[in-house]
């Protein structure tokens, strides 16, 4: 196990080397002048030689891939730079908005878990049912729906019908953990709610396939109950698929994250990524690739791991 782990991380090294190039590269290649979030509006009185000179102390001018060499050499560091906006380091800046996005993930994943994975066991042993026709709607209508539409209606409707909106200003788990449950409850369900979709749908769909194998019905021959014969024997197997695919949706819940906050005034890193990509503020748009890409890197690694727990049949030597 303890060689895997290594052979992983290893592995993960070019991924994220990829990664954090592509982006290097793409945010560079971007219209516009990197200058305006520097200078402002103060650029168009700037004469040309100070605008150079700038540019020059920022390491603008350098080739490209000079620049991302000292980038990377930051990063094995810990050093991520700092913001072109407000010359604050970049480390501090996502250090401060991470816990945000980390609840707002966590809180989502335990939701959806919360509702897939039994109504998606309920659907698969009551196939064609009423119930079952009703928990595969409401998943395909969770897929569907797009999680702004969801947020700008959870925002919207209670306005008018109740006169009532969600408070735009945050509190911090540690200063006020009731408030703060409460102000991060909808956003949480909302993006919850998606993706409950798509793991409901894949534990209904291996709960039927393990539910027909020959080691079923042989269970079910002996007389064993049936909660025993599902729970122990049939859910446990069909959970593989089903932690992998909770493994992939962690981008999404990244992705997902970016929208929410933003509606519902989060001060978490989609909120913090939107405001670098609207001030081309490269060093913190890199930053955050470099976490967001460590984060689904590392998650992979868990699922790869906790496969040997769900299937003894697994093993990783």
């Amino acid at each position: 196990m303890q060689n895997y782990i290594i052979r992983r991380i290893l592995l993960a090294i070019p991924t994220l080397l990829i990664a954090s190039s592509l982006v290097f590269i793409m945010i560079r290649m971007a219209p516009g002048d990197v200058m305006l979030t520097v200078l402002g509006e103060s650029m168009a009185n700037t004469p040309n030689k100070d605008i150079e000179q700038v540019r020059h102390d920022l390491g603008l001018d350098a080739p490209i891939h000079v620049q991302y060499m000292k980038f990377i050499a930051g990063v094995t560091r810990g050093d991520l730079g700092k913001s072109l906006r407000d010359k604050t380091p970049v480390r501090d800046e996502i250090k401060d908005k991470l816990p945000v996005t980390i609840e707002l993930a966590v809180l989502a994943l335990l939701w959806s878990l919360v509702i897939a994975i039994p109504v998606g066991v309920i659907s698969a042993i009551r196939q064609d049912t009423f119930l079952d026709y009703l928990f595969r709607s409401i998943a395909v209508a969770g897929i569907s729906l797009p999680s702004f539409w969801l947020g700008t209606l959870a925002i919207i409707l209670p306005a008018i019908w109740f006169h009532k909106i969600p408070s735009v200003v945050y509190t911090s788990l540690m200063d006020d953990p009731f408030t703060n449950i409460k102000q991060m409850a909808l956003p949480a369900l909302i993006l919850g709610t998606l993706l409950a979709g798509t793991v409901m749908r894949i534990t209904r769909t291996m709960m039927l396939e393990v539910m027909r194998q020959d080691y079923i019905r042989t269970a079910m021959a002996k007389g064993l109950h049936e909660k025993v014969v599902i729970y122990r024997h049939a859910l446990r197997n069909a959970l593989i698929p089903v932690v992998t695919v909770l493994g992939l949706q962690v981008a999404f819940l990244i992705g997902g994250t970016v929208v929410i906050e933003n509606i519902f005034s989060l001060p978490g890193m989609g909120r913090l990524f939107i405001e670098a990509l609207n001030w081309r503020d490269y060093p913190v748009i890199q930053g955050l690739n470099v976490v967001v890409a460590s984060w689904v890197v590392i998650v992979n690694i868990i699922v790869d791991i906790s496969y040997g727990f769900l299937d003894p049949r697994i093993r990783y030597s």
